[in-house]
């Protein structure tokens, strides 16, 4: 697959359907005019998606309280759970200020998981009937889902982490079978939790649950690419990123402590890799990546709204083409712009400018 215009996943939710969303919970709206706010929402990230020039489009994940959420929204198990499930964290900012949020007490999945229904058929589909580019569907890699196994509140129904994210995985291998057989042809995993273990405290976090850092590289890498091999023929991306909620940050760092177990591990054919400052390192660590693999640089950052200058990001294009063909390279924002309904501190105009600013970037250099 070639596409040198890439989009993480996620975009802002607009107001009218964040004003929807409160509406149906607190039951002001039913559930077909809260669908229908939905549909109209993601019509308008295609269409933001498509005007700029993009060659992949999402959804926006506009159905999404979460970049992660549709697996808990979609099978039993999980307990009492909600937004803050998926936000928390010691997350950091020059320009927002940090801010801390702990862990909750009671997350923890409580049975053994149960199908509700399909996590993200509904998005392809309508996706599918809406876009005229490459259409990409986003699932979270299945050992993110470690933040839900608790040792206090688990072992009834997994005794074990293993246990757990081996059905993690298989839930996550039939989702993207059954999407290969609807015509998908983009899936992405996203994997935010390798970037950080290159942080002491959270790999202490990470090991305390029963795996080695050796364990969370080859281990978690095993129960991605059993989900990679649900689907032979997809293309399959995978986004690497040191967290991004509300303009804030977890972790800096290189990649090179994890890069050569990751990039030469994960099946997946196009790896999506935060690269918008200076917490990212340089591009030393794309030496690592095999030759059948397309690395899809993240340069444009969408946590703040000042827009990048093309030329510095040519620049910098040419500047990772020292260490892989330019060929071989694509660029996108460097991470959703709205990874829950939170969303980052840029309006949709702002954010409108930066997808435009990549579809640009991408015919500048490659044609």
């Amino acid at each position: 697959m070639i596409a040198r215009a890439d989009v993480v996943g996620s975009l802002l939710r607009p107001p009218d359907l964040l004003a929807a969303r409160a509406d149906f919970e607190a039951g002001r709206l039913d559930a077909a005019a809260f669908k229908a706010a939905e549909d109209r929402a993601v019509d308008g990230a295609v269409a933001s998606q498509e005007s700029a020039g993009l060659d992949v489009v999402t959804d926006g994940e506009m159905r999404r309280l979460s970049f992660q959420s549709q697996l808990a929204e979609a099978v039993s198990g999980f307990g009492e759970w909600d937004v803050d499930a998926f936000l928390w964290g010691d997350w950091q900012s020059e320009a927002v200020g940090d801010h801390s949020l702990e862990r909750l007490r009671n997350l923890g999945v409580v049975d053994k998981l149960e199908r509700k229904r399909h996590l993200s058929v509904e998005e392809f589909v309508y996706l599918r009937s809406r876009c005229a580019g490459i259409a990409k569907v986003t699932l979270p890699s299945p050992s993110l889902y470690a933040n839900f196994w608790s040792p206090e509140l688990s072992t009834g129904a997994y005794p074990t982490l293993d246990s757990f994210l081996a059905d993690v995985a298989d839930i996550l291998r039939d989702e993207v079978a059954e999407l290969a057989r609807l015509g998908a042809t983009y899936i992405q995993l996203d994997a935010p939790h390798y970037p950080l273990l290159l942080d002491p405290k959270t790999a202490a976090y990470y090991e305390g649950l029963g795996w080695t850092l050796e364990s969370w590289l080859a281990q978690g890498i095993d129960l991605d690419n059993a989900v990679i091999a649900g689907a032979p023929g997809v293309t399959f991306g995978f986004h690497l990123c040191r967290g991004n909620q509300g303009s804030r940050w977890l972790v800096a760092g290189s990649f090179e402590p994890i890069a050569r177990p990751i990039f030469q591990g994960i099946a997946a054919e196009r790896l999506l890799l935060e690269y918008d400052d200076e917490r990212s390192g340089d591009f030393a660590p794309l030496a690592h990546v095999p030759d059948d693999k397309t690395v899809v640089l993240g340069l444009v950052t969408t946590k703040t709204p000042e827009l990048e200058d093309p030329e510095t990001l040519v620049a910098r294009i040419a500047e990772a083409s020292a260490f892989m063909p330019k060929d071989r390279l694509a660029i996108s924002p460097q991470c959703g712009f709205g990874t829950s309904v939170l969303g980052n501190a840029l309006t949709i105009d702002q954010q409108a400018a930066k997808l435009k600013l990549v579809g640009e970037v991408a015919r500048r250099v490659w044609g």
